[in-house]
């Protein structure tokens, strides 16, 4: 059996909890996929959705999840299709099973369920080395391929996700609105050196969007455990359309920050940045626009400020609901961190510019 646990799924015998055991709700909705199930485990440290394991007979299992009520039902039709695309390409990939009415997901309660294939592997809250980083590389690439020629409308789309102007502003108004925080002093401070790093940067050049996965954070991905390759991509609620160099903008600074999100003292690291984009490039050579590829630096770099930006800003609004009580005092000292450290990292980018273009540049040749 499984459970996650620090990162990865590990075989312990107690993670499971009887059937017998659990109340009327699951049993419910595993009729209503026509499953019947005889354990079941919580699964992943998500802030999101709630996932659980649940193992069937033969051992054979698959995930449950309560989506949560900031995703519309149709996103499940949208991962429906898109995962299906996939399969047919050629990719593993999680895929949803339909209810005994055909549907891919079941409202329950006033919740949104829904259950996926389960696919073994180990995920990673943070890079190890620049093996794993060509892995993630040559993983996005191959779906960003995959999905290209796939005709779908989606009705999912979250406006203005990496609308960097308007996270600015944000902030901006946070700072005008919020000056009664016991923790403004500091954040002010913290927040007008965003804003000052913000206004150094360049506009993004204007080009198509394609169909991304939207979070392509290094957790969004399983690899093998014993050789670091890659398997494949998890968690499509996020999927939908955007400009290229966003999504690698999104996906550098997650994978080449090997402190991680909750460190103030982040660094960008070449030594997983050269093997990640060269992988990716190489996949999607005559595919990907010159214009993409020249802006990926600069994407990167604004990707860090509209997160520090967006961290500071719930770090006096304290909206955002995902924190650690277990490591932070509170919703603002927990975003403070985050916030400065995107900022660190997003400095350690600029001072790595040019090596970093030139990265990008060899790859592309």
């Amino acid at each position: 059996m499984w459970e996650y646990e620090s990162g990865a799924l590990s075989l312990t015998a107690a993670s499971f909890f009887c059937m017998d055991s659990l109340s009327p709700d699951f049993q419910t909705i595993l009729s209503a996929f026509g499953l019947e199930a005889s354990g079941i485990s919580p699964l992943g440290s998500g802030l999101i959705n709630r996932t659980s394991l649940i193992r069937m007979p033969g051992q054979s299992c698959a995930v449950l999840q309560q989506v949560n009520g900031m995703f519309p039902p149709a996103i499940n039709e949208a991962i429906d299709a898109v995962t299906r695309h996939l399969a047919a390409k050629g990719l593993v990939t999680p895929g949803l099973l339909r209810t005994n009415t055909g549907d891919c997901y079941f409202d329950h309660g006033g919740e949104t369920w829904r259950i996926l294939t389960y696919i073994e592997g180990v995920s990673h809250d943070l890079l190890d080395n620049g093996r794993q980083a060509a892995g993630a590389g040559m993983m996005l690439a191959r779906f960003h391929r995959s999905v290209a020629d796939l005709r779908y409308q989606f009705g999912n789309q979250r406006p203005g996700v990496h609308d960097t102007a308007k996270h600015l502003a944000a902030l901006r108004a946070a700072l005008d609105e919020q000056k009664h925080h016991s923790h403004y002093e500091v954040i002010a401070s913290l927040a007008d050196q965003i804003l000052v790093f913000a206004d150094s940067l360049p506009a993004l050049p204007d080009v198509p969007e394609r169909i991304v996965h939207g979070d392509p954070k290094i957790s969004n991905f399983l690899f093998t455990r014993e050789s670091d390759e890659p398997v494949c991509m998890i968690d499509f609620d996020t999927i939908g359309t955007m400009q290229l160099p966003l999504e690698l903008g999104d996906a550098f600074r997650s994978w080449c920050n090997p402190a991680g999100e909750d460190s103030a003292t982040g660094v960008f690291s070449m030594d997983l940045f050269a093997p990640a984009v060269k992988a990716y490039l190489s996949e999607t050579a005559g595919w990907i626009r010159p214009e993409e590829t020249d802006s990926i630096v600069l994407a990167t770099q604004t990707i860090l400020i509209e997160l520090a930006a967006r961290f500071c800003a719930d770090a006096l609004n304290e909206s955002y609901f995902g924190w650690d009580p277990e490591r932070f005092p509170g919703h603002s000292e927990h975003n403070q961190i985050r916030a400065a450290g995107q900022l660190a990292v997003a400095r350690s980018l600029t001072d790595q510019k040019t090596r970093a273009e030139e990265i990008v540049r060899q790859a592309s040749t």
